[in-house]
């Protein structure tokens, strides 16, 4: 991994961004990294994963850090219990607070998208693909989170029908970026899982994607495969961002359930339209 990337301060909150999101004036994102928490253990340090036995006080503490290294109000930020899905949630101003500060109602959504300004998208991962979505042209916003189900239901292309729908989004206008998510080499899948993706992803396609073993296993690429999605929806390819770092090679620096055998805290991704 490219240690230039961030500092290497265990005692220092550092944030993941993408160099062509930040060019784009109208919005603020991160993805975040283990680094800079309160949490202890299996945990520490940056957990913000209500969901994984953490105290659920310092994992609200690591989210105001993380806010506030950000710039934004803990306040605005909205969430979901995710469910390996394909479904979009749109997301109002009545949903401000909902899975950090209170109660969520939104169940089932693994993909969230808004045009509001001050409303604070943030989804969780360790290991799954998260997906940035910015409509310059109508200025609104999509986060998702792709695991191995939600990349064969190519929830990247539901992502942008829902944000058509609702916002009038072309897919030449969106800038979209592939966060840090677990690679190629570290990710072995059964061949259920590739017939599922045979299913869904032409020859071609697959060819580019899984890499099969002599064990029946396979090797399969998540980032690759959301990235074929998205220029199949119509996003320009030279404006799709895709990172080169992988959450179980550097589990010292993320929260990686494949590296850790479950024994983990979270990240989230953040994005959000600037008031």
């Amino acid at each position: 991994m490219n240690s230039n990337v961030f500092d290497i301060n265990e005692d220092t909150p550092q944030l993941i961004r993408f160099k062509m999101l930040e060019d784009i004036s109208f919005i603020n994102h991160c993805f975040s990294t283990r680094l800079g928490g309160v949490s202890d253990g299996i945990y520490k340090s940056l957990n913000l994963g209500f969901d994984r036995g953490d105290e659920k006080e310092n994992v609200l503490v690591n989210f105001h850090i993380i806010c506030d290294k950000m710039g934004v109000d803990i306040n605005s930020t909205v969430h979901s219990a995710q469910v390996h899905d394909d479904k979009i949630y749109v997301v109002d101003l009545e949903d401000k607070g909902k899975g950090i500060i209170r109660e969520s109602d939104i169940i089932g959504y693994d993909g969230l998208i808004t045009n509001i300004a001050g409303v604070t998208l943030v989804r969780s991962f360790a290991d799954c693909v998260p997906l940035y979505f910015i409509d310059i042209k109508n200025k609104a916003i999509g986060l998702t989170h792709s695991g191995w189900k939600g990349t064969v239901k190519k929830i990247g292309q539901k992502t942008l029908e829902a944000m058509k729908v609702n916002f009038g989004t072309n897919p030449s206008d969106v800038i979209a970026a592939i966060g840090p998510s677990i690679c190629q080499d570290c990710y072995e899948v059964s061949q259920d899982v590739i017939n599922e993706f045979r299913l869904n992803f032409r020859l071609e396609e697959m060819n580019k994607i899984a890499i099969a073993k002599d064990n029946d296993k396979y090797q399969l690429n998540l980032q690759e495969a959301n990235k074929i999605t998205l220029e199949n929806a119509g996003i320009k390819s030279e404006n799709i961002a895709i990172t080169d770092l992988c959450t179980s090679c550097n589990n010292e620096f993320f929260h990686s359930h494949r590296a850790s055998k479950g024994q983990r805290g979270g990240l989230v991704a953040m994005l959000a339209i600037k008031e």
